[in-house]
């Protein structure tokens, strides 16, 4: 099977359709581990009440994530793709079987230790996260836009996923003794299997696929040296080029600074997409909405509601009709949504829970959306190694953007006492 890629060129298919589900559960695997930790904030503020686990947990999370990821892309130009993204599934697989282990270590007792392991453990995921989010898609950047689309809808299916499984765990063990620790238990023993699934996925299947050989191929003749080991998993021994040893302006590449420079206003737009979005979700969304009739299902639900929608938004730039790809047009669409934080707080005031579920829907539609359009338009016209670095600074800036919005969560208790 034959098809063009984005320029037109005749591009070999083989395989496209499996890449698509490797990729959306890879995609699953990069947060299912932390959004599952989000996802039974119930269970934490229950046994920490007075340490904010919500806003806290969060907040750990983000500089370990955006340190380790700075220094990544800093260096993405010389460091092995594949021992990269299995470093950070692994850490993945390891950092949510020590969740399940602290727990029933502890027996489900809180206090001021097990808190401090905890976030001990949370540093890890965000370093996992800084592995394997911008590994991943600097690797996909210079393969189809499907894959990356694939990938970005399979992070938001693990939130749906999460919150699923969290409301049907919470009706299940509700009237049982223990039953938010029942609930908590499974989430990180599946999260765990899960983790280990995607570690065997990227090391065994994923580089075999024809059509990711092909891509990798192209950037290692592009001059990417980051693929070379996912190659050789691949079953292809890339030879020396003599040609670029006679040539070599013909490997020259784009530096990162005058790459970011021509693509800064989409690295704005994560940074401000996430900036607005984890300013609301999901402390403000745990902590803040008041007392409704659903009472300790309110949370619960708005979580839902908003990884639901986050998902559905992923998939609607799939129809060409549906997707945004004009740089000032996105740029009007993510200030607009700004429009959010007076809509969240009057809501919050004086409405009832049907417009605030109705808000947090949208902030999740527009979420996905948005995020899915950035990335999907920005990495073209560049050689392999360029959409690599690409990928990796636009990255960096979205985990910029969410470090950024779980700061600046903190100021919705301004007022409210602590």
């Amino acid at each position: 099977m034959v098809g063009p890629d984005e320029n037109g060129a005749p591009v070999k298919l083989e395989g496209k359709y499996a890449a698509v589900i490797v990729c959306w559960l890879l995609g699953n695997g990069c947060l299912l581990s932390w959004n599952s930790m989000l996802t039974i904030e119930d269970y934490y503020v229950y046994l920490f009440p007075r340490y904010h686990p919500s806003r806290v947990l969060t907040l750990v999370y983000q500089p370990f994530a955006l340190g380790t990821l700075a220094i990544l892309a800093y260096n993405e130009a010389k460091i092995n793709t594949r021992r990269r993204n299995l470093t950070g599934y692994i850490l993945f697989f390891l950092s949510s079987l020590a969740v399940l282990l602290l727990d029933l270590a502890t027996s489900g007792k809180g206090g001021i230790g097990t808190f401090i392991g905890l976030c001990a453990i949370t540093g890890v995921f965000g370093v996992a996260d800084a592995h394997v989010q911008g590994g991943m898609v600097g690797d996909l950047s210079f393969m189809q836009p499907e894959l990356i689309q694939s990938f970005l809808a399979g992070l938001a299916a693990s939130g749906a996923l999460t919150s699923a499984l969290r409301l049907i765990t919470k009706a299940a063990f509700e009237n049982s003794k223990n039953g938010l620790r029942k609930g908590a238990i499974l989430f990180f023993s599946i999260s765990s299997f899960f983790e280990l699934l995607c570690v065997l996925l990227y090391a065994f299947i994923f580089p075999k696929l024809p059509i990711v050989k092909y891509y990798r191929s192209k950037a290692a003749s592009e001059g990417s040296k980051t693929v070379s080991a996912d190659l050789a998993a691949g079953g292809i021994q890339m030879l020396p080029r003599e040609e670029a040893e006679e040539d070599p302006k013909q490997l020259q590449r784009m530096s990162s600074k005058e790459l970011f420079f021509q693509n800064i206003d989409f690295a704005l737009d994560l940074f401000l997409i996430y900036v607005l979005t984890l300013s609301i979700f999901p402390g403000f969304l745990s902590e803040d909405t008041g007392s409704h009739s659903l009472g300790a299902w309110y949370a619960l639900v708005l979580i839902a509601m908003y990884n639901v929608w986050d998902l559905i938004g992923r998939y609607l730039p799939l129809m060409k009709c549906m997707k945004l790809e004009s740089r000032s047009g996105l740029m009007i669409a993510i200030l607009s949504r700004f429009l959010l934080i007076p809509a969240f707080y009057f809501t919050a005031k004086y409405g009832d829970q049907g417009w605030m579920i109705m808000l947090t829907s949208f902030l999740g539609l527009t979420n996905g959306y948005l995020t899915v359009c950035v990335l999907t338009t920005a990495p073209k016209g560049y050689k392999g190694p360029e959409q690599n670095a690409l990928g990796n600074l636009l990255v960096l800036f979205l985990l910029g953007g969410i470090f950024a919005g779980v700061t600046l969560d903190w100021l919705w208790l301004i007022g409210k006492g602590w």
